[in-house]
């Protein structure tokens, strides 16, 4: 099977990669902008290309050997988005819609992968989120990214490809250091309490996200990969299951697995962040469940998995 992953050097794309490299029944294209050192060039079952998607030759590069199935994880992240919308068009949009048309000319109806984002919903949110709750980006990542799965329904019903789109949660934990998402707060306040670190927290301990790690995340896109299409709502999206807890809630959670004082974290909240980023409501996702996408099963569970990861 022919397998390619765009974004397979960022966070989620690494971890991906990971997963499908230890198939041996899978060929690999591996894209990215930046790769570590030791991957480069291919081998027998990967091929690292090294570019943007907004480069019509990394694109065809990709593709020059045919694909079955398509993972699209780049993108420019939700707070760069904001601060530069005609960058965040030209690759969230421009180039991803040409890279849909050129994947539908490269193979007959292959599967493609997309992963969105629950931006796409705006806020503030109702409550409770369910699969009948209205699109209304509040931002301009959110906005893109819709525009996508609307495309994406479109090429799907004309049988040009199959696609599956899921919008993801915060996945956690991501590397620390600077990332361009407003949300980076979930997953640096993991980093800080395991290093026995002082955090300054930019919302409440009330506030309430949706979160899943980001091993559970890859188990969800590989499902994505190989469902049954008659599984899917016709939008062919699908808001993914997740854990919804406080941040006082996760910051005692991590407590007591690494031992660290709650008393570490302190809070100077962000009313925008807040309003953003700290008031999900409650989520109901039966089409993804249904579907067969999961969480974590709880969150004493997704911070045992975050943490372990934090050793790999």
């Amino acid at each position: 099977m022919k397998v390619v992953v765009t974004g397979a050097g960022g966070f989620v794309g690494r971890v991906l990669a990971g997963s499908l490299e230890a198939d041996d029944s899978i060929s690999l294209v591996l894209v990215d902008t930046a790769f570590p050192q030791h991957k480069t060039g291919s081998n027998d079952r990967v091929t690292y290309i090294r570019g943007q998607l907004q480069d019509a030759e990394v694109r065809s590069r990709a593709l020059e050997q045919g694909v079955d199935v398509l993972f699209h994880l780049a993108a420019l992240p939700g707070g760069a988005a904001e601060a530069d919308p005609a960058l965040s068009k030209l690759v969230n949009l421009d180039a991803t819609l040409a890279l849909f048309e050129e994947v539908s000319r490269a193979a007959d109806c292959p599967r493609v992968v997309f992963t969105s984002t629950i931006a796409v919903l705006g806020a503030p949110l109702p409550s409770p989120v369910d699969d009948q709750c209205r699109i209304s980006p509040a931002m301009v990542y959110g906005t893109h990214k819709a525009m996508v799965e609307l495309a994406l329904a479109d090429m799907t019903r004309r049988g040009s490809l199959d696609s599956v789109g899921v919008r993801l949660p915060g996945i956690v934990a991501r590397p620390p250091g600077p990332s361009g998402l407003k949300s980076a707060f979930m997953s640096n306040v993991f980093h800080a309490l395991k290093g026995g670190e002082q955090f300054v927290s930019p919302v409440s301990p009330a506030a309430t996200m949706w979160l899943m790690s980001v091993n559970q995340c890859v188990a969800n896109l590989v499902h994505a990969s190989r469902l049954d299409s008659d599984l899917m709502p016709i939008s062919r999206v699908v808001t993914l299951p997740a854990l919804r807890c406080s941040m006082g809630e996760l910051v005692n959670s991590i407590a007591t697995h690494t031992g660290a004082s709650p008393a570490l974290v302190s809070y100077a909240v962000d009313s925008d962040l807040e309003q953003n980023f700290g008031a999900y409501p409650p989520l109901l996702s039966p089409a993804a469940e249904r579907a067969g996408f999961a969480h974590d099963e709880d969150l004493d569970q997704l911070t045992r998995t975050v943490l372990a990861s934090l050793d790999i």
